[in-house]
């Protein structure tokens, strides 16, 4: 697989691709059950992630849940 260059958190980075938003996590080490995923300012519901495609020149905006009390 080669590389793409997409933007994570108005953060320039290569990442193998294309692929899907859920490799992407995979290959961050993210659970997508405690992400929500904006892409190119919109955001992708979980079970979408798999099927959702990333392309080089991408905007993704990753917000991670935090617990608490």
């Amino acid at each position: 697989m080669s590389t793409i260059a997409v933007i994570i958190n108005g953060e320039t980075r290569q990442v193998p691709g294309p692929g899907s938003l859920l490799q992407l996590l995979e290959h961050l080490g993210l659970d997508p059950r405690t992400v929500v995923v904006e892409l190119n300012r919109e955001i992708v519901r979980r079970p979408r992630l798999g099927e959702t495609g990333i392309a080089d020149g991408d905007a993704i905006e990753l917000v991670h849940f935090v617990g608490g009390g």
